[in-house]
């Protein structure tokens, strides 16, 4: 009995990344690198170590996995293999060849350059070596297509001086055309054949600059912060309200709290607390005394509906007091790793 259950056990036809290992394992050499070539780094990864991880597979589950990718292979339809030419085609004999590239820049998805699929495989390091000496608008649309953890490292790499500059085209830059991102294949991929003409790109934007500030170092925000003041306030504020959302008020520590919670007008708060996360609604509520929450609750639920706008409005009003207070060095808005010495 002990024995058959053994058997079954070890014979059950392995799933997920295990089975596409086995899979890969079962092809040539040049097939399995053709497969992995069309794969994103993490999926190489994560691939690649499940392969190593294949052994003692039994004669059955490799003809599970078989199986299994026959069965969805034959689920699978051709039709979409060859859209773009086909689309193309269609469009030029209906319209006319102008016609049909005005409307296909329209409507054609997104794509991404083979330039800005090589980012992904590159280092901060070497992503910085490529654009320290490029136009800022380069290093800008670069930044803008890379992870914010990972752009920050780039960013922090690139001189002192050339920091908030590149920020500032981050959070400006509006849909790319195919003109800047051949710019970009120049830069990184020189062998890469020209990208698309239909490609258009829309990373950027504050919210995408705050990303990038939001994970570089404490001395580098504000000293980001404040040349961008010099460059632009009104972009400064943006991005700075982009940094700083009401949900980061939970970073603060429990005195922090408490000395904003003192600070700000408790109609403020109270307007602001009805459109919180129910977690840091309770966290700032038991930094109060019991008779000081219950009023706060009581005084929230008279207020009965209230507009979206309004209760923002109160958030953004919190918000800056909290920045004051961690200007005059009262709180710590936390949340940020920095070096120590």
């Amino acid at each position: 009995m002990a024995e058959t259950l053994d058997t079954a056990v070890a014979d059950k036809t392995p799933a997920g990344c295990e089975a596409a290992a086995i899979l890969l394992m079962l092809l040539a050499e040049e097939e399995a690198a053709d497969v992995l070539s069309r794969l994103d780094p993490e999926e190489v990864q994560l691939l690649g170590g499940a392969m190593f991880g294949v052994a003692d597979v039994s004669e059955a589950q490799v003809n599970g996995v078989l199986d299994l990718f026959v069965d969805r292979a034959r689920a699978r339809t051709t039709i979409g293999f060859g859209a773009d030419a086909h689309i193309r085609g269609v469009m030029s004999r209906a319209l006319g060849a102008d016609r049909a590239d005005n409307v296909l820049a329209r409507i054609t998805p997104q794509t991404r350059t083979a330039a800005l699929d090589a980012l992904k495989w590159m280092d901060p390091r070497t992503i910085a070596s490529l654009i320290e000496h490029e136009h800022p608008q380069i290093a800008a649309l670069v930044l803008a297509h890379l992870d914010p953890p990972i752009a920050a490292d780039v960013l922090q790499l690139l001189d002192d001086e050339a920091q908030a500059d590149i920020i500032y085209r981050v959070a400006t830059l509006g849909p790319v055309t195919s003109e800047a991102l051949e710019d970009l294949e120049r830069v990184l991929l020189r062998q890469v054949t020209r990208a698309s003409s239909g490609a258009t790109s829309s990373r950027g934007g504050a919210s995408e600059a705050a990303k990038i500030v939001n994970n570089t170092r404490q001395t580098a925000e504000l000293r980001i912060i404040k040349s961008l003041n010099k460059l632009d306030k009104g972009l400064a504020r943006m991005i700075e309200d982009e940094m700083f959302v009401f949900e980061n008020l939970n970073d603060l520590d429990e005195k922090g709290l408490g000395t904003l919670l003192r600070t700000v007008n408790n109609d403020i708060l109270v307007v602001a607390l009805k459109g919180a996360d129910e977690k840091l609604r309770n966290r700032m509520l038991g930094c109060m005394s019991t008779r000081a929450a219950q009023s706060i609750q009581d005084d929230i639920a008279a207020k009965g509906p209230m507009r979206l706008a309004e209760v923002q409005d109160a958030q953004k009003e919190m918000l800056a007091v909290a920045r004051q207070l961690a200007d005059a060095g009262t709180i710590m808005l936390g949340g940020k790793g920095d070096d120590y010495v």
